[in-house]
């Protein structure tokens, strides 16, 4: 019997990046109660040297990630196939704890398109109503790059993003992205320095007429304190940036930026080690009422009512709660119709590693976001016509460390083990790096997300399915942009150019790409198409508001954090006007 406990105003599930975004834009005194199921790392062994730079504690057993053994997820190619839980989880790694993913993040933070908010309306102004196969569902978010501009510029300000604008109010700004959107202003600290690859893949960027830039960064070049006095400590380019907590207290973060002053705030509450349950819905009433959790420290359950619930968890958690208590018509695909689990995406990666002979390229001297960028094959930035696809990705030099155990790139031939693989380690190690591509991926009507019949986690509740594969689309997309990432290695006058290895063969769940899972309760104008308005409030429940990539229709090339964030820190603004009159927002 779980024990209930006194109703509070704003219940938010979820303690990472979200979750602290909207709780700072609520007023000071707002009763808000935050429930994590992970611990607070601040001040604990990833943090301290030499522990913090333990490679195969971090980097390879992910400790600061899900716990597998206790709650992972199923995965099927096609609804043809039988699941079966995914029992090593690489694929991508949802964090816990305080400051979530956020935490373990390379700090690679991008503005998306002008045009991905109405990409189906953009899409079939540019190449005709029947450009978008009717198995691609999708579609316009409901809202604008204007209306998100206000919140990036403020999140960019809160984070100390460094980096270079490539269009300030509509003007094209030399040496940034000439590709992006219009913000307001430069951003708030100057570029990471350029790494020997950078500088190499700038060279060969500019002979083939491309035009490329730094990648805009949470990792902090110069000190930097915040609109709200927190603080960034210049990065001393380690190459533990992704997989670990800063040891410098330079990679912008929830745990160093936000939470800090939030839990000095009078009625915010977070409470860790609090695993949630469920949501509980009054259908009757279109509302929740709360949620149940459990108290991991003391094995008891709680119901702990609410005026509102926010749900911030990582995408596929905030899918699977929905579904579990049938918080909106589950997606099917055979049909078309339903909305909750629908357009579930991923990213498509591919690389095409180089060898210099006579560089040396020093690839642990790097951060997580000290790369050189093109962008001229990414989202819609080129014609599409007659190719054959939609969507692409940006290109970039793909240096983020030289850790012993994961960065060790070798030629092809190069033998697996022995005496031949430790002298090609030897004559590469620092001499070559991979010409990248940060793929999008396009929803499918037949990659979606349910709960399986069979399986349950450690609480016997049912694991989360994945019915998910790469598509013809994202095929052809990685084919061709891949294909540009190899000319571009060519035209650097490497040594050696690998072959170009775009995506091919299913998807794998034990080979990391990204962390950047989206869709499952998308957004959108229409009920019939969309689990959330375009205010992140539910259609079927007025008081349940969702935030996190789950709200996005579609994945883009880019890393999803930038419209994210900006897209809690206006739920932020939102949810003040619904606590002073609560209704359809």
């Amino acid at each position: 019997m779980a024990t209930r406990l006194p109703k509070r105003s704003v219940v938010i599930v979820g303690g990472g990046l979200t979750a602290a975004l909207v709780s700072r834009q609520l007023s000071e005194g707002t009763d808000i109660l935050v429930l994590e199921r992970g611990i607070d790392h601040r001040g604990t062994a990833p943090q301290r040297l030499p522990a913090q730079r333990d490679e195969l504690r971090w980097a390879i057993h992910n400790a600061l990630a899900q716990d597998w053994a206790i709650e992972t997820y199923a995965l099927r190619h096609s609804r043809a196939e039988a699941s079966l839980p995914v029992r090593r989880m690489e694929a991508f790694l949802p964090g816990e704890g305080m400051g979530g993913a956020a935490n373990h993040w390379n700090g690679q933070t991008w503005r998306w398109a002008e045009y991905d908010p109405v990409l189906r309306t953009h899409l079939e102004r540019r190449y005709g109503k029947t450009s978008i196969p009717a198995e691609m569902t999708i579609q316009d978010w409901g809202l604008t790059w204007a209306e998100m501009e206000p919140y990036h510029d403020l999140f960019e300000r809160l984070f100390g993003i460094a980096g270079k604008a490539g269009n300030i109010n509509g003007v094209i700004q030399p040496g940034g992205n000439p590709f992006e959107g219009p913000r307001s202003r430069e951003y708030p600290q100057r570029p990471l320095e350029i790494t020997e690859a950078g500088r190499i893949f700038k060279a060969a960027a500019e002979s083939l007429g491309y035009k490329p830039f730094p990648m805009p960064a949470g990792n902090s070049p110069d000190s930097y304190t915040n609109p709200d006095g927190q603080r960034l400590a210049p990065c001393q380019y380690c190459g533990h940036c992704e997989r670990f907590i800063c040891e410098a207290n330079a990679k912008a973060s929830p745990q160093l930026l936000l939470y800090p002053p939030l839990l000095n705030r009078k009625g915010f509450e977070l409470r860790l080690r609090a695993h949630v349950l469920n949501v509980g819905f009054d259908r009757h009433a279109r509302r929740v009422t709360g949620v149940r959790y459990l108290d991991l420290q003391t094995g008891r359950e709680y119901e702990q009512p609410a005026d509102v619930v926010v749900i911030a968890a990582y995408s596929m958690t905030s899918t699977r709660l929905l579904l579990q208590d049938r918080i909106g018509k589950p997606y099917d695909p055979a049909t078309g119709k339903g909305v909750v689990g629908k357009n579930f995406c991923y990213q498509v990666m591919s690389h095409t590693p180089a060898f210099y002979k006579d560089a040396w390229i020093n690839p642990f001297m790097a951060s997580g976001a000290s790369q050189t960028v093109i962008d001229e094959f990414n989202g819609d930035n080129f014609d599409h016509t007659g190719l054959g696809f939609l969507g692409g990705g940006y290109i970039y030099a793909n240096v983020t460390n030289g850790r012993p155990i994961g960065s060790r790139l070798v030629p092809a031939g190069t033998p697996r083990w022995g005496t031949k693989w430790k002298q090609a380690n030897a004559d590469w190690y620092a001499h070559a790096f991979q010409y990248s591509v940060h793929g999008s991926n396009y929803p499918h009507r037949d990659n979606y997300l349910d709960l399986d019949p069979d399986y349950r986690d450690a609480y016997g509740q049912p694991l989360l399915r994945m019915t998910y594969n790469f598509k013809d689309n994202d095929y052809r997309m990685s084919d061709y942009v891949t294909n540009k990432a190899h000319e571009l290695a060519r035209a650097s006058g490497a040594t050696i150019v690998a072959q170009p290895n775009p995506r091919r063969g299913d998807f794998d769940a034990r080979i990391y790409q990204t962390t950047h899972t989206t869709g499952g309760t998308i957004m959108g104008t229409d009920p019939k198409t969309s689990v959330l308005s375009p205010h992140l409030q539910h259609w079927d429940a007025q008081n349940l508001f969702v935030v996190g990539a789950s709200v996005y229709p579609h994945n883009a090339g880019y890393n999803p954090t930038g419209p994210l964030a900006a897209l809690a820190l206006r739920l932020g603004d939102d949810l003040k006007r619904y606590l002073e009159r609560p209704r359809q927002l």
